[in-house]
């Protein structure tokens, strides 16, 4: 492949917020020049548009768009197959990096890489490892325990006391898990348990050391209440996921600790009517706080909550608590590729990352019609779009 010189456009600076004009040469998978006045051997006008950094998706699940709808009367290859749309889905709005938060398996993963299917590259934990009684434990008191996707490739998340708590962070990496997803709160969805504590302290802890033992994984810890999201920074998880009702104490513990939000605002934000009663206000406040202490933030949409065709409304969500336009630009590539470990190879438009690159319709920072505005998506410098 020849060099490809997108010419002639703007360039936003996601670390600066500032947006300049620049051309953008791309060679194979990489980005080797950022300047004016670049040649190539092939050439894309760019005049009166902008180009940005590939989206980066925190917070996600790939593969539950149905499952969720009848997770046990359909067969077991829906889950996978159901993945194929909404990665593509994704890719075409930009995302160019996701991490799935639960449902994906290696085989999704695999089917990714090898060109398969057309999607953004996926990270994935496998299944979100909880208590007795926490929301990954599927039991009913009709049938009891519930294997819910009756799956090798998806193992028992289930496990009590620190011991297990290491055996089971052991079978997800097994499976092929790149993060580990702890659930130390229960869920909104399920509307149960948001402000209990439902790891010990020990339990949380063995997590977050197990899984930086096997390979650096970070522990990925959904927490809405203020306690078990102070209860998982201190034991040192890499990020809080959703922490609708932080407090001083829990921001502060975040920041004392260095764990990132990931506030997954479409949760409440886009429909506040169909949350929790108090939840929306309830989550703004949080994420405020979560700022003002200097605790990093970095975009994740929790979809398919909402429809995954919304994932950009999560930008838009962060501009408003806080961040500001250029922030929430950021969260959604740099920062996000500095909460996963990637900030060496993407999140911004510099030589030598990797070219994942969205272009707009226009010049406008403006987080509002996103996927209205899309002309172009390019992934490891292969245009998708």
């Amino acid at each position: 492949m020849g060099r490809v010189v997108l010419r002639g456009g703007s360039v936003l600076d996601v670390r600066s917020g500032e947006v300049g004009a620049a051309d953008v040469a791309v060679e194979g998978s990489r980005i080797v020049a950022v300047g004016t006045g670049l040649d190539g051997d092939e050439a894309v006008d760019c005049a009166g548009r902008l180009v940005l950094p590939g989206f980066i998706d925190c917070h996600t699940h790939v593969c539950l768009t149905q499952t969720l709808r009848d997770p046990f009367g359909l067969p077991r290859s829906v889950r996978p197959l159901s993945a194929v749309p909404v990665l593509r889905t994704l890719l075409r709005l930009g995302v160019t990096t996701v991490r799935d938060a639960w449902g994906a398996d290696a085989g999704v993963r695999m089917a990714v890489e090898r060109g398969w299917v057309e999607g953004p590259q996926v990270l994935i934990s496998v299944r979100q490892v909880c208590t007795t009684g926490g929301i990954g434990d599927h039991w009913t008191p009709r049938v009891g325990a519930v294997d819910f996707f009756a799956d090798p490739a998806m193992p028992d998340p289930v496990f009590d006391g620190p011991d297990a708590a290491r055996a089971v962070v052991r079978r997800m990496v097994r499976a092929g898990a790149d993060r580990i997803k702890a659930t130390p709160s229960g869920s909104m969805t399920f509307g149960r348990g948001v402000h209990d504590v439902q790891f010990t302290a020990g339990e949380m802890a063995a997590l977050v050391d197990e899984a930086a033992r096997l390979g650096g994984r970070g522990v990925m810890a959904h927490a809405h209440g203020a306690r078990a999201a102070e209860l998982a920074a201190r034991a040192g998880a890499r990020s809080v996921e959703h922490g609708t009702w932080l407090d001083d104490a829990a921001v502060d513990a975040m920041a004392e600790h260095g764990t990132w939000l990931v506030p997954t605002l479409s949760c409440t934000q886009t429909d506040p009517a169909g949350a929790p009663e108090g939840a929306a206000e309830a989550h703004r406040h949080a994420v405020g706080l979560a700022i003002e202490a200097g605790v990093p933030i970095a975009m994740g949409s929790d979809n398919p909550v909402r429809p995954h065709t919304e994932v950009l409304r999560e930008i838009e969500h962060l501009s408003r608590v806080g961040l500001g336009v250029a922030g929430a630009f950021r969260a959604a590539t740099h920062d996000a590729a500095r909460l996963l470990g990637l900030a060496d190879d993407r999140g911004e438009i510099a030589v030598g990352k990797r070219a994942d690159l969205v272009l707009l319709a226009d010049t406008t920072l403006d987080p509002t019609a996103l996927d209205r505005r899309i002309r172009g998506v390019w992934r490891d410098g292969i245009r998708v779009r």
